[in-house]
Formats: structure tokens, sequence, C-alpha cells
């Protein structure tokens, strides 16, 4: 009996996204950092539009990291490309373009994975002038937002992106007072661990509101630290099995004002 040659598939080109950019706004600070690791795709990106609006997007796509980045690479192509097509103008329905903007990047995850991958996303469409962010939690972990009346919790308000071909959520809206920081902080962030204690929210939410931060770039490293501070044991560092992200955006204090 011949037994039959098997010629395995060929490997994918996988492909990685290209590093993010992140704007200089003339009132508010900006920044995210990352810690990778083995498993798991932590990706986030920024879009400066002519009308001054700052789109961005920071989503956990599962899987192993080489592929999860090349989801990310796809995804990038098209968040970069929807964002421009339908938040250029002066005037939009910021409601209608994020939730257009999210569907697209959706089925954009579906296709490059060519299939269903579980995929947290926050996507938020911050206007400078007046302080007001728009924005979907798909599936994330809620985004902390502290201002003087203390720490507010953005949830999640509908599935993980890269499930549903169809999913649609509804936008909400939120206001950064002059002063105020946003954090949103990965999945793999929020669930690191010092043996069998999670990191987890709460703690999230308490460094948040303790910490005493000179702009995003310094809130990040801070939360960072603090995550490390945390895994540790003996000085050793913990291992690391997914991602951990913080992305920070924080208003002046002194913001400008609506009718400048």
């Amino acid at each position: 009996m011949k037994i039959p040659f098997y010629t395995p598939a060929p490997k994918r080109d996988l492909r990685q996204p290209e590093p993010a950019k992140v704007p200089t706004l003339p009132h508010s600070s900006l920044a995210a950092m990352y810690k990778a690791a083995r498993m798991g795709g932590d990706f986030y990106d920024f879009v400066m539009t002519p009308a001054g609006r700052l789109v961005f997007l920071l989503a956990d796509i599962a899987g192993r990291r080489a592929e999860a980045l090349h989801i990310a690479a796809a995804t990038q192509e098209v968040f970069r490309k929807k964002v421009e097509e339908n938040f250029s103008g002066e005037y939009i329905n910021e409601h209608d373009a994020m939730t257009d903007l999210l569907i697209d990047v959706n089925r954009a995850i579906m296709t490059a994975a060519e299939g269903v991958r579980n995929s947290p996303a926050f996507i938020g469409c911050y206007e400078e002038r007046l302080g007001t962010l728009a924005y979907i939690n798909a599936g994330h972990p809620p985004a902390l937002l502290r201002d003087s009346t203390g720490i507010t919790r953005l949830p999640a308000n509908g599935f993980p992106l890269g499930l549903f071909s169809h999913a649609a959520h509804d936008t909400q809206l939120s206001v950064l007072q002059p002063g105020a920081a946003l954090l949103v902080a990965s999945k793999g962030l929020v669930e690191s661990r010092h043996k069998s204690k999670e990191y987890g929210m709460e703690r999230l939410a308490e460094v948040l509101e303790a910490t005493s931060f000179a702009d995003a770039h310094d809130l990040c490293r801070l939360i960072l630290q603090s995550v490390e501070e945390f895994t540790n044991h003996r000085g050793k560092p913990g291992v690391v099995e997914n991602d951990i992200t913080a992305l920070a955006l924080v208003r002046a204090a002194t913001a400008m004002s609506a009718s400048a």
C-alpha cells in the first residue's frame, strides 16, 4: 500500500501593526505604555483629525502573540481609513460615526482572524475644546475617570469585538473636567497576579485616586510600576502571561474655553 505524501499547508505571512504615533495636544497630554508577553496582542492606535478630534483605540486580541499582531495590523488599516472618512468634517454626528467605526473594526478583526476571535476593545473620540469624550466599551475592563468628584467607571456596554459580525453598540458620552484624567487599562493589566491574587479593578482605582502625576506619561509609568511591584515576589518579577497596557489622557487644569 502506497502511503500518500503529506504536504503541510504553507504558513501565512504574518504582519505587525505600525507603531502608534502619539499626537501632541495643545491643552491635554496623551500617553500609552505596555509590556509585551508570550500570549495575546494588546494593540492601541491614535488618529488626530483635521477638525481637532482625537480618535483612539485600545484592543486586546486573544491568541498567540504573532497571530494576534497580524490581526491588529489588518485592524489598524481599517481603523485609520475609517476615522479619516467618518471624522474628517468639522460638524459630524459623533454617535453615528462611532457606531459605524466600531462595526468596521469588528468586521476587520473577524476577517483577518478568518473566524471568531475574542477582542475586548475601548474606542474613544475626544473633543479637546469641549472636553467631551464619546466612547464605546466593547467588553473591555472599565475605563477610569478621575476628576474633582472622585473616580468614575466607564463600564462595558456591549460584547467584545470579534464574536458577532453584526454586533452594534451604543455610543456613550462623558466629560473630562479641567484637570481630569482618563485611564484605560488592558485586561492583562487588571488580571496580573501575585500567586492566586489578582491586581484587580479596585486596586487600580485606588492607585489612580491616590497617585500624584505630572502628565499622562507619568501616570502610565506609575501604573505599570504599581503592577510590577504587586506581581514581584521577594524582588523577583512574576511571570507575565498577557500583555499589560496603560493608556492615559489628562486634560490641563486650565483648559481652553469652549468659545476659543
